[in-house]
This record gives structure tokens, C-alpha cells and sequence, in this order.
């Protein structure tokens, strides 16, 4: 998330934005001229809150329903049908459990009131803008945009029975052990496929999570409605509003995950390893 955040900054903006689709380049330059550097990180510490929570529970859920699968089915390797469920139960888990975040993060992130709201307003503390939204909007705006998170639980199933089968497949077509690299590209394009398959839905809860304005336009009182009112407004073009970055930034995301994920689990494994010759030495002697 650190080494990504500034494409998330411009990607989000991009989504929420009703002007005309600008580059990508032209709306980094837009953020570095008006907000300089710090503008590309309005909003990190939430998200970086965020995404490690994001990260612990989807994870505690995925094992933890995995094991079940195979404790009752006997067998150490699920099927697609299973892989699917779990990775959806633990996606839905995850996107309720942490949705509060990741709305105040849009909101930082955004710097603005509503979609109809083009200025951008002087930024507020965390702390203000969750108080905001309890006086505002009450405990139902911490879960705006609840429903296509939802629907994007489908992003993570893709992505994990994608990486899963190529992983399976790329072991057994090396015959050896794979290294971070072999996952770093596996995680860049298992998420590749995810993120360009469920991106609308990205669009439509990046809006949905900021305050509703005057313009009825702007107010999706569902996933129907939002995509409606969208290509209505906007054209096709319009639920696909910032992917570049967005692409971008889930595929290295996920490559650095997965890659840091393998590396630090063998370093782990290396160490207690190492630890435990240590000891047993030491109850010899």
C-alpha cells in the first residue's frame, strides 16, 4: 500500500470525478501542481490502518474456512467450487468488517464534501471526518457503498483461484521450488484479471462512499441505478474512469504481496528452523 498509495490517490479521484476523462498523467500533474506531494498521499494513515486490517481478517477467514473444507472432505488441496466459497466468505467478511475505514479513507483521500462538489475543501483529520459522518449521516454513511463491495468479493475469488491453478501448474511445469519472482508475476496476473473484470463496481463504490449531494444524478440509490445513471451521463467510458492507475496499482500490489508474503514466510521458516538446531545444541551440551 505504501509503495502504491500515490496511484490509489490518482485512480480514486479519477472514479469520483464528473469532468470530462482526463489522462492519468494529466490528472498527477493536476494533484502535484495544486496539492504538491503530500496531495498524492491524502489519506495514507487510514489507509494503511486499512489495509492491514483488510489483510488480517480476509486471510484469518480464508484459512480458517479452508480448513474446514478439508477437515471435512479429507483432501489437501480444495476444489475450483471450493476455492471460490471460501475466498466469497471471506471477502464478504472482510468488505463489512472494514467498509467504516475505507469510507473515511475515500473521503480523505478525495477532499471533497459530494460528488457535486468539485471544490476541493481544506483537508480534515481523521478524527474530523469520522465525526462528520456520525453527526451527518449517522452510523448507516460508516457503510456506504456496502453493496458493490460486496459484489467485489468475486475480485479476490478470481484472484485467488487464478494464482492458485497457476501456481499449480507453473510448479509442476518447472518441476522445483518457485521463487519470488515466479510469484510476483503469478500475483501480478492473477490480479490483473480481477481487477479488469470487476472495476465498474469499483467506480460505482467510490462514489456511493462519498456524501450524497443536491444532483439526483449523482445519488445511486442502488448497483442498478449507479450503472444506469452512469452510462447515461457518461457513456460506457464512465465506469471505467481511472483503471489505468487502478491496474496498475492492484497489480503491483498484489505481486508485492504475494512475493513478500513467500519470501517472509521461507525467511520464518529459515529462522525457527536455525533456532530450533540452536536449542537442541544447547540441551545436548
Amino acid at each position: 500500500m505504501a509503495l502504491t498509495y500515490p496511484l490509489v490517490t490518482v485512480s480514486t479521484r479519477s472514479q469520483v470525478s464528473n469532468a470530462a476523462r482526463v489522462s492519468q498523467r494529466e490528472a498527477l500533474l493536476k494533484i502535484l501542481k495544486e496539492e504538491g506531494i503530500a496531495g498524492l498521499y491524502s489519506g495514507i494513515n487510514s489507509a494503511m490502518f486499512g489495509i492491514a486490517v483488510t489483510q488480517y481478517v480476509y486471510y484469518y477467514w480464508y484459512e480458517f474456512v479452508k480448513s474446514r473444507f478439508e477437515a471435512a472432505s479429507a483432501k489437501h488441496v480444495l476444489t475450483i467450487t471450493e476455492n471460490m466459497v471460501t475466498g466469497a466468505i471471506a471477502g464478504a467478511a472482510t468488505a463489512t468488517l472494514t467498509n467504516p475505514i475505507w469510507v473515511i479513507n475515500t473521503r480523505l483521500l478525495v477532499k471533497k464534501d459530494s460528488m457535486d462538489d468539485q471544490s476541493p475543501r481544506k483537508p480534515l483529520s481523521t478524527r474530523q471526518v469520522i465525526l462528520n459522518i456520525f453527526k451527518e449521516e449517522g452510523i448507516q454513511g460508516f457503510f456506504r457503498g456496502l453493496l458493490p463491495a460486496l459484489v467485489l468479493v468475486i475480485n479476490p475469488v478470481i484472484q485467488f483461484t487464478i494464482y492458485e491453478r497457476l501456481r499449480m501448474w507453473w510448479e509442476k511445469r518447472r518441476g522445483a521450488t518457485l521463487n519470488g519472482i515466479d510469484f510476483f508475476l503469478l500475483g501480478a496476473i492473477s490480479k490483473l484479471c480481477a481487477t479488469s473484470f470487476t472495476y465498474p463496481y469499483i467506480v460505482i463504490k467510490s462514489r456511493m462512499q462519498l456524501k450524497e449531494g443536491g444532483d439526483e444524478n449523482l445519488r445511486y440509490n442502488s448497483l442498478y441505478d449507479g450503472f444506469t445513471k452512469i452510462i447515461n451521463n457518461e457513456g460506457f467510458k464512465g465506469l471505467y474512469k481511472g483503471i489505468e492507475s487502478k491496474l496498475m496499482q492492484s497489480v503491483l500490489s498484489a505481486a508485492f504481496t504475494f512475493a513478500f508474503k513467500e519470501e517472509l514466510y521461507s525467511g520464518a521458516v529459515t529462522l525457527l528452523t536455525f533456532l530450533g538446531l540452536r536449542a537442541a545444541a544447547a540441551q545436548k551440551q
